[in-house]
């Protein structure tokens, strides 16, 4: 069994509970749920779009290969409405799932970067991996959660949503 760490993204629709029936999806297709950020709400980020973001990292135990978890949760974000992915720019979306780390694992193809290429850029990313492992260390840049998120360039406003 291994660890997967997940992050959940969207901007249309109830994205609470569109997270939630993610999450039950990946429950049912991919292991265990060991641990859930809380959800952050931020502005999009590489793209203008009026609707707000909402962002959640859960860590997950699986069986399968990163390469089988790339696979479910393509099919997870089709099942719950996402359109195909476009590499060419960001857009405004139902659901996206990123796998941000795996393991220790560092895998580079064209069809699966591990851990996510620009996770250390992006404050919507690295706040709520702080709230749930501050002190998980990046496989390739060799820094903690909690550093990288002090040395982040990102300036963009995150906040934490209260239940």
């Amino acid at each position: 069994m291994s660890l997967a760490y997940l992050l959940l993204g969207g901007n249309i629709g109830n994205s609470k509970t569109i997270f939630d029936e993610a999450q039950n999806l990946i429950v049912q297709k991919i292991g265990c749920l060991i641990k859930q950020s809380s959800d952050y709400q931020s502005e999009a980020w590489g793209f203008e779009s009026s609707s707000l973001f909402l962002n959640r990292v859960i860590i997950i135990k699986t069986k399968l290969s990163p390469f089988e978890l790339l696979e479910q949760t393509q099919k997870i974000e089709l099942l719950l409405g996402r359109k195909n992915k476009t590499k060419e720019s960001y857009e405004s979306r139902i659901i996206d799932i990123d796998i941000l780390f795996y393991e220790k694992q560092t895998i580079q193809t064209k069809k699966l970067t591990i851990p996510h290429p620009r996770l250390h850029l992006r404050n919507f990313t690295l706040l709520p991996l702080l709230e749930i492992t501050p002190y998980f260390v990046h496989p390739f840049l060799k820094k903690t959660i909690t550093k990288l998120y002090s040395e982040c360039p990102d300036t963009s406003n995150v906040i934490k949503v209260l239940d």
